[in-house]
């Protein structure tokens, strides 16, 4: 009797909690979540040509203008060039720290640094501005006072000269 059921639960156990321990399965979506249709090969399709596209998009500063055709309308060669030197610009902070991501830490670094060296200046040059704003305001206060000051005392000398 007693095998029977010793044999009942390692059965048991093998075919329910050990399976749950070797391949847990998932928790349900909540009852909240809709599930998406599946898609069709044509929008699969769609889909990856508009992921090659942004990825391509992503190493155009890498490229160069002259691999780049859909940047300009064909009119020759000579003006695409010039319509790409007038439109080319110093690249951003955010574009800088990407490319120096892209390149590691040893590249990311000193871009971090200078990133936060310009932040430094400009809030050291910020907190400069407002110190002697502060201090021209507070001289236009005193002199305000001063000027109403003074003729209240020159008043009170009259009266005491009249007196």
């Amino acid at each position: 009797m007693k095998l029977k059921v010793v044999y009942r639960k390692v059965s048991d156990y093998i075919r329910h909690d050990l399976k749950e321990i070797v391949l847990p399965s998932s928790l349900p979506d909540p009852p909240h979540v809709v599930k998406r249709r599946k898609l069709t090969w044509h929008e699969r399709f769609l889909v990856l040509k508009e992921a090659s596209r942004l990825y391509a998009a992503s190493w155009v500063r890498d490229i160069g203008p002259e691999l780049r055709p859909n940047d300009y309308k064909k009119q020759g060669d000579a003006e695409p060039k010039k319509q790409a030197k007038e439109t080319e610009k110093e690249p951003s902070v955010l574009e800088d720290l990407a490319v120096a991501a892209r390149g590691g830490m040893e590249t990311l670094r000193p871009a971090l640094h200078r990133v936060y060296m310009t932040r430094a200046s400009n809030y050291k040059d910020a907190l400069a501005s407002f110190i002697k704003g502060y201090h021209e305001g507070v001289q236009q206060v005193m002199q305000n006072k001063e000027e109403s000051q003074v003729p209240r005392d020159e008043s009170s000398d009259n009266s005491k000269k009249t007196t």
